[in-house]
């Protein structure tokens, strides 16, 4: 065998087999983070634009619930901005709808950054 190759137990790896409160760990934080993605789904973020004319709210699912037009944003002649103040109070409230679910998130983890384990 090489120099440096395979050492049995003498290396970073002690092969002791899973520590069980990790284990346990990690099953309650599972079980923390389905219940916080369902209470966060329950939920409902709202938002406005053009100073209160357009008002949207979102589930946590990222579903559009309601949309409120004032009377005086409907301006025939200005469809194309009530369509932005559509756009843009929609897109808040998903912001909103997102942040919180990160927010809730960083106090699960700790902070730790599990993004890339698809969570």
């Amino acid at each position: 065998m090489a120099k440096g190759g395979f050492q049995g137990s003498r290396g970073g790896f002690s092969g002791g087999g899973v520590n069980p409160n990790m284990i346990k760990q990690a099953q309650k934080m599972q079980a923390d983070l389905l219940k916080m993605q369902a209470e966060l789904e329950e939920r409902t973020y709202s938002a406005s634009a053009g100073g209160g004319a357009v008002s949207a709210t979102v589930s946590g699912k990222h579903e559009l619930v309601t949309l409120t037009l004032s009377p005086d944003a409907v301006d025939p002649e200005d469809v194309e901005m009530l369509s932005d103040l559509i756009v843009a109070a929609v897109n808040e409230a998903m912001r909103t709808a997102d942040k919180a679910a990160s927010d809730n998130m960083s106090k699960l983890t700790g902070g730790l950054n599990l993004g890339g384990l698809g969570l």
